[in-house]
């Protein structure tokens, strides 16, 4: 299901599925970069999303008749070279996490081995040894919504969100998981936190993650997140 609809006076949407998959999230991701490549002068913003891209375009240099041509043109192209498929942004470089995971940092850690009946290695285990797609970037800069978290550990939002959350804590909502890149108010599941910054507004891009991208997450120990800059909080 391919479509595109306008959504304002100079902005329309690709409606290019209708259910979260990563592997579609991986193909919105390249098709997205090539859309920005073909039409660098004439779009303000693209935006791609879990099945989504919603493009922002020039209205003295842009029509959405004619945009939407040219996008079917560039989309059925997509779809039929197979060198899209192989050579999917899954396959760029990983960014790979450190992340202590311990009660200290994570909250919710021990409580989500017990829901689970296995271990609170078993968690660490499971969950670091996925690797995740970005499949949506929102809610705050650079806060990356990553899947899919393996069945035998995904886990409802908490019914009552934190106030707040330090910078790099590492968390579990059914099955996406994410890391906070600044502090903030948040219903997931913390099991740990990555000590490295995630978020620089005075740079460009602002963030590591782009949506297609792949991530995995390191286990760290104690020490180290303190070497990296690591902090306790109080919870």
């Amino acid at each position: 299901m391919i479509d595109i609809l306008p959504v304002s006076e100079a902005g329309l949407i690709i409606q290019l599925g209708d259910h979260i998959d990563t592997q579609l999230a991986i193909r919105i991701g390249v098709l997205a970069d090539q859309i920005r490549q073909s039409f660098a002068s004439e779009l303000i913003e693209v935006i791609p999303s879990y099945t989504t891209i919603y493009i922002q375009y020039h209205p003295l240099k842009a029509d959405f008749t004619g945009l939407k041509k040219k996008l079917l043109a560039i989309i059925n192209t997509f779809s039929e070279d197979p060198g899209n498929r192989d050579n999917p942004r899954s396959l760029r470089k990983i960014i790979t996490l450190p992340v202590y995971y311990s009660p200290e940092t994570g909250p919710d850690l021990s409580g989500l081995s017990r829901l689970h009946n296995c271990s609170v290695d078993d968690v660490i285990r499971i969950h670091s040894q996925s690797v995740y797609v970005v499949c949506a970037i929102g809610f705050s800069p650079g806060f990356a919504f990553l899947g899919k978290v393996d069945a035998a550990i995904a886990t409802p939002r908490k019914s009552e969100p934190r106030k707040m959350l330090p910078a790099g804590s590492v968390g579990i909502a059914d099955q996406q998981t994410a890391v906070y890149p600044s502090d903030s108010p948040g219903g997931w599941q913390i099991i740990g936190n990555c000590p490295i910054p995630l978020i620089d507004f005075k740079k460009s891009p602002m963030s590591p993650f782009s949506v297609g991208q792949s991530v995995r997450f390191q286990p760290i120990s104690r020490e180290q997140f303190f070497s990296f800059g690591g902090t306790l909080w109080s919870h």
